[in-house]
């Protein structure tokens, strides 16, 4: 992960003297059709629909944020002050969550403390509309929205449960998920950086699998059930080719 987020830095700091060495007077916009590259950090908050631990409703959860990462590219085609952007990204996400059950006369043996951590990898293609309400030489602001279709790798996805009396837990998320995203953007000449929101608006668990604690009888035929989607703030500098 440290040589991932070198990488990034690294394209980060080198972004404003590449675009020192090009035409200032080449706006980005200026063509029909623009290319870029960007990369930044998110910041991302689990939202759970449902959660239940040994038959029991969880309600007093806690999020806790963690830093992820992102490289994206990019096309926009501009219409004057409109244009449309789709790109294609891929994320780390990381995040963590921390409830406790309630006491049970059938757990008092039992910890009551619980934490599930995600680190999820995902691509993400989002279908951007734009509007740029400042449009003067080098400078623009722009707001854009629009879908985006998040694909799960799961192989290079890690969740770990703590403290639960199930073991082996792991967990299997549906590999294509929905999203809307909002933002901002600012651009100056053929650097920009931008701020955008993302709302997920499907369940992204698909099930749990694990062994489950032979001690504790639960009526039903899940100890753990999880339904979750998930939001990210991000952050991104990038640049026009």
């Amino acid at each position: 992960m440290k040589h991932r987020l070198f990488v990034i830095l690294l394209m980060l700091v080198a972004l404003p003297s590449i675009a020192q060495q090009r035409d200032l007077k080449d706006y980005a916009g200026d063509k029909k059709v623009n290319f870029g590259v960007k990369g930044g950090f998110n910041s991302s908050m689990m939202l759970i629909s449902h959660l239940s631990v040994d038959g029991q409703n969880i309600s007093n959860i806690q999020n806790e944020y963690k830093i992820g990462y992102f490289v994206s590219l990019f096309m926009r085609v501009n219409f004057d002050r409109h244009f449309l952007q789709p790109e294609l990204s891929y994320n780390i996400n990381q995040c963590e969550i921390h409830f406790s059950a309630p006491k049970s006369d059938d757990l008092i043996a039992t910890p009551h403390q619980y934490a599930i951590s995600s680190r999820i990898s995902c691509f993400e293609l989002p279908i951007l509309y734009g509007y740029n309400f400042v449009k003067e030489g080098p400078y623009q602001m722009a707001v854009f929205g629009g879908p985006k279709i998040r694909y799960f790798w799961d192989k290079h996805s890690e969740n770990q449960y703590y403290n639960f009396h199930q073991t082996s837990i792991k967990e299997e998320m549906y590999p294509l998920n929905l999203s809307m995203t909002m933002g901002i953007a600012v651009t100056i000449s053929r650097i920009f950086f931008d701020f955008r929101y993302d709302i997920g608006l499907h369940n992204i668990s698909k099930k749990l699998d694990y062994s489950p604690n032979n001690l504790i009888e639960v009526p039903g035929d899940e100890q753990i059930r999880f339904h979750r989607r998930y939001n990210t703030l991000s952050f991104s500098l990038g640049l026009y080719f």
